[in-house]
């Protein structure tokens, strides 16, 4: 029986329905929007209707010419029709098999006439299951609505199968344990420990965007744990599995791996602050040293911040994303120097190297804190209230969201009659430390620290 609320999703697809079923073919709503609707989820990520069919892909496009506003058909060679009906987009994909070979990057596809080839084919149970939208009949051969309502993470075959028609499956199931609350079973477990260097096939790009969903999940934490414990991690972040240092009776601190999941699940479920977070301990492993007062990590946010950079480059990050994330991670340490009492021109400096991620660096250090003493939180916080209520007080008077020197490039060079080149550029930097330092100078006093320097540098 089908579920009172999927009746608008099915009376939405139905003349799209009656179509394909005019032409001798059946159409199926399925994926991730049946089990969502299953679970009574919000559909807020489904702004687009996925479905099947045993209609090949030229087929799909006769049926559709006429009544879509527009058809794309880029994924034609893998079945896979696009096409727009008012604001709704729908995505058409031919049955299919899909399979890698040992060394490939890149699926073959095989299409399939039955529904149940094509769903045996896909990556778990829970998302195994599709709508018949012209007999409105629930299709769910491997009992995905039960695992659902186990909290049950299986494969549709065996998952070796699965996981060697896509490795991809395997870290994907990370965010499927995180996200969902499920509890993958002892063979799926199995399999992705034994399978793990299968994911060297899988392009850096697909894993990327894997990573970041399961990082944006509410609590990513089981998930983290899972690539962790199975190996998946050692072939694309093997810098997570190696901040689990080894300790001994003596030189005890705190585990660095726990710390950084435990980081990561207390921020907001946003993408770079996350990744932000998953990295900012990555340096402690090679700067880890024992001294006669314990363990240290002295300048772990140095070496932390290129070994984000080179980590990042290396699954294909963005070149914004990866400068962003660095500079989080090479920062995260600088509040902690607020103890010893801080400057105006400290707080300047604190907000000008942080730039437009000062809001992020203030999160990533509040949730940096996950120290059990009740009372060392309580200080730590207390702190970090002082600084913020510092810098509100500071850019109010003085606008430090938008930090710069007294005068521009024009004014630097029509006073001092010379043109662009790196004289100017070093002039507004003298202008802008005197401004950090200081406060606002005003432009008499701007010009007078100004003809002094340049008398000084010319000299």
């Amino acid at each position: 029986m089908i579920p009172a609320r999927l009746q608008p999703i099915i009376d939405e697809a139905a003349p799209l329905a009656e179509r394909f079923a005019a032409a001798g073919f059946t159409l199926y709503l399925v994926g991730g929007i049946v089990r969502d609707l299953l679970l009574g989820r919000e559909l807020a990520g489904h702004l687009d209707f996925d479905l099947t069919t045993d209609a090949r892909p030229e087929d799909t496009k006769h049926i559709v010419a006429g009544w879509a506003d527009a058809v794309w058909t880029q994924g034609e060679r893998f079945g896979t029709i696009g096409l727009k009906r008012g604001e709704r987009e729908f995505e058409i994909t031919t049955h299919r098999a899909e399979a890698y070979l040992p060394d490939s990057r890149k699926p073959e596809v095989v299409f399939a006439d039955r529904i149940e080839a094509d769903l045996s084919r896909r990556d778990f149970t829970v998302n195994a299951m599709a709508i018949d939208l012209e007999g409105l009949q629930l299709v769910d051969p491997f009992d995905g609505t039960a695992d659902l309502a186990a909290g049950r993470l299986r494969t549709p075959l065996a998952p070796e199968e699965s996981f060697g028609d896509d490795p991809l499956r395997m870290l994907r199931a990370a965010r499927f344990i995180a996200g969902y609350g499920l509890k993958p079973d002892p063979e799926l477990v199995a399999a992705a420990t034994s399978m793990a260097d299968r994911l060297s096939i899988v392009s850096a790009e697909r894993i990327r965007d894997e990573l970041d969903k399961l990082l944006v999940v509410d609590d990513p934490s089981d998930g983290l744990w899972f690539i962790v414990d199975t190996g998946l991690a050692d072939h694309f972040l093997p810098e997570l599995p190696q901040m689990r240092v080894e300790q001994d009776p003596i030189h005890r601190h705190k585990d660095v791996l726990a710390h950084t999941i435990a980081v990561v699940a207390k921020t907001r479920p946003r993408r770079i602050v996350r990744l932000s977070a998953l990295l900012h301990d990555v340096g402690k492993p090679r700067t880890r040293e024992f001294g006669p007062k314990g363990v240290s990590f002295h300048h772990h946010e140095v070496v932390g911040a290129r070994m984000a950079r080179e980590r990042m480059k290396a699954l294909r990050y963005p070149k914004d994303d990866i400068e962003a994330v660095s500079r989080l991670v090479f920062l995260h340490l600088r509040f902690h120097t607020y103890a010893m009492g801080w400057t105006d021109s400290a707080v300047r400096r604190f907000v000008r190297d942080a730039g437009p991620l000062l809001d992020d660096l203030i999160e990533l250090t509040r949730c940096d804190c996950t120290t059990r003493n009740a009372r060392r939180a309580a200080t730590l916080a207390k702190r970090m209230d002082d600084l913020e209520a510092r810098i509100a007080v500071l850019s109010e008077e003085e606008e430090l969201a938008s930090l710069r020197p007294d005068l521009d490039g024009a004014q630097v060079m029509a006073h001092l009659g010379i043109g662009p080149g790196r004289d100017v550029g070093e002039a507004l930097a003298f202008l802008l430390e005197a401004r950090i330092d200081e406060g606002p100078l005003g432009e008499d006093e701007a010009f007078r620290r100004l003809d002094a320097w340049w008398a000084d540098r010319t000299r």
